[in-house]
């Protein structure tokens, strides 16, 4: 069976969203599903993004059928940026998408920088979703208290010279998000690992591979 590859849209509260759905390669069992987010709408993050790109590949080797997406008003995506509000919401009817193309199938939410802080609330409110892998969470400009009850499963990836996460910042986070929790540090010289997209990708697998 040939790899899946469509270019779709899904309802979304502000209108559809333009989403890309990927499988893993021929024949891969699909085993789980997966859904990436992209960083933010209005610095240029789009689902191409090469971060992003990279996380999906990841899921992919490790069996997933993947859904990448716009965000409000990205793209051919309906509405206007909401500040990260409406954007959640985008998520969750993406989540719904997912769940009822793949139902039973344990889901992944990865999202890189603004996308790592819609998926991480989205997952903190949803016993359903197996993991969520934030990707240069950043712990410089926005406050994460949340995680401390947060009980999804969080395995995070992040640079060790993020201009916006700075590392001792986000060791702080870390120390304070509640358990289930691993990190992943990735030597690279900024917040997109612009030298070390090779080693982000094999973290993310890991990621979407760990066992609980």
């Amino acid at each position: 069976m040939a790899r899946i590859l469509e270019s779709t849209f899904v309802s979304g509260p502000a209108g559809r969203l333009e989403a890309l759905h990927e499988g893993p390669d021929d024949g891969t069992q699909i085993e789980r599903a997966a859904i990436v987010c992209h960083p933010h709408p209005l610095h240029g993050g789009t689902m191409h993004n090469k971060v992003v790109f990279r996380l999906a590949r990841a899921a992919r080797s490790a069996g997933s059928a993947v859904v990448r997406f716009n965000f409000r008003g990205v793209g051919q995506s309906a509405g206007k940026y909401d500040e990260g509000r409406g954007e959640q919401d985008d998520l969750r009817a993406v989540v719904g998408y997912v769940k009822e193309r793949y139902p039973g199938l344990p889901l992944s939410i990865a999202g890189f920088s603004f996308g790592s802080r819609v998926g991480l609330r989205v997952c903190c409110g949803d016993s359903q979703i197996d993991r969520v892998i934030p990707v240069g969470v950043p712990v410089g400009r926005v406050e994460f208290e949340f995680l401390e009850s947060c009980g999804c499963p969080k395995y995070f990836v992040h640079s060790t010279n993020d201009e916006f996460g700075p590392r001792d910042k986000m060791e702080q986070v870390y120390a304070s998000t509640a358990d289930p929790k691993e990190i992943a540090w990735v030597e690279a010289a900024d917040h997109f690992f612009s030298d070390a997209l090779d080693d982000l990708e094999a973290a993310a697998l890991g990621a979407f591979q760990h066992r609980w």
